[in-house]
């Protein structure tokens, strides 16, 4: 039996998380619940760099598990250029990559992912107006990226497409990791609060749900939302969102008082015989 752990969107600075304690009470769970593979899909720092750096500290940590990392917006508004997200070698580092675990048919990939404002069905605005709304609303304004959204998803598809082909041509089940939102399901649509409406655009894409569908993917874990949901079987994909999400002031999304009491309480646990 392999055991995989799964969490996101943690937000150490946000949340004001004394990291030193922080990783020690990690490690010692991780280890006590015999984690194989610990897997978390993006939004640990505002700075892929302070990222990178707690990934290292805590695979260090660790005398079995294996930490795999991608990068979520948050990661990616400081500390990191686009052309070294994409092709960046930091240890346990996955985007556009995979890992084959030992002993069974699974096959770990991991991509950063990306939006195309596709989600934002019941927003009649042309794409020139959702990115004007982005660069005052969204903190993804303050991500630098050569090219425009939607030419950046569509890299993102074509890295997916390859990889799941890929992954077919080798008979391996599929677990995909990345950050945004990979189905419609799990988006939320108002008729008062506008602003959410408009913040759908920046969730995901509708292509990229398409093409789990169309390679009928195993398993996706992923974040950015800070909802609390259990797993979700649609169709023959069951999808995971560990999301620790914010707790202070403006944001209070925690059900515990303390960090490693939410981690846990949020951690989900996927079990390959």
């Amino acid at each position: 039996m392999v055991k995989i752990a799964v969490s996101s969107d943690n937000h150490f600075d946000i949340n004001k998380v004394d990291l030193t304690p922080t990783i020690q009470a990690q490690v010692a769970y991780l280890t006590d619940q015999s984690v194989d593979d610990y897997l978390i899909a993006g939004d640990l720092f505002n700075d892929f760099t302070k990222s990178a750096a707690y990934v290292k500290q805590l695979s260090d940590q660790l005398p079995t598990t294996k930490v795999y990392f991608i990068a979520g917006n948050h990661d990616m508004i400081r500390g990191v250029s686009y052309d070294q997200l994409e092709h960046g070698k930091w240890p346990g580092y996955l985007n556009n990559q995979f890992v084959d675990i030992p002993g069974t048919n699974y096959r770990i990939i991991g991509l950063n992912g990306w939006y195309d404002y596709t989600f934002a069905t019941n927003e009649d605005k042309t794409e020139s107006e959702f990115h004007r709304w982005k660069m005052a609303y969204w903190i993804d304004g303050l991500i630098s990226q050569p090219m425009s959204d939607l030419k950046r998803e569509e890299v993102v598809i074509q890295q997916l497409k390859t990889q799941l082909q890929n992954a077919k041509d080798s008979r391996k089940k599929v677990i995909l990791m990345t950050h945004f939102v990979p189905n419609q399901h799990f988006i939320r649509y108002t008729s008062d609060f506008r602003f959410w409406n408009m913040a759908n655009a920046m969730m995901g894409s509708l292509q990229f749900q398409k093409v789990i569908e169309q390679y009928q993917v195993d398993t996706v874990i992923f974040g950015h939302i800070h909802r609390r949901i259990g797993p979700v079987k649609i169709g023959l994909t069951t999808y995971y969102n560990a999301a620790v999400g914010y707790h202070n002031r403006r944001h209070n999304e925690w059900q515990t008082n303390d960090f490693m009491s939410e981690w846990q309480k949020q951690l989900q646990m996927i079990q390959l015989f």
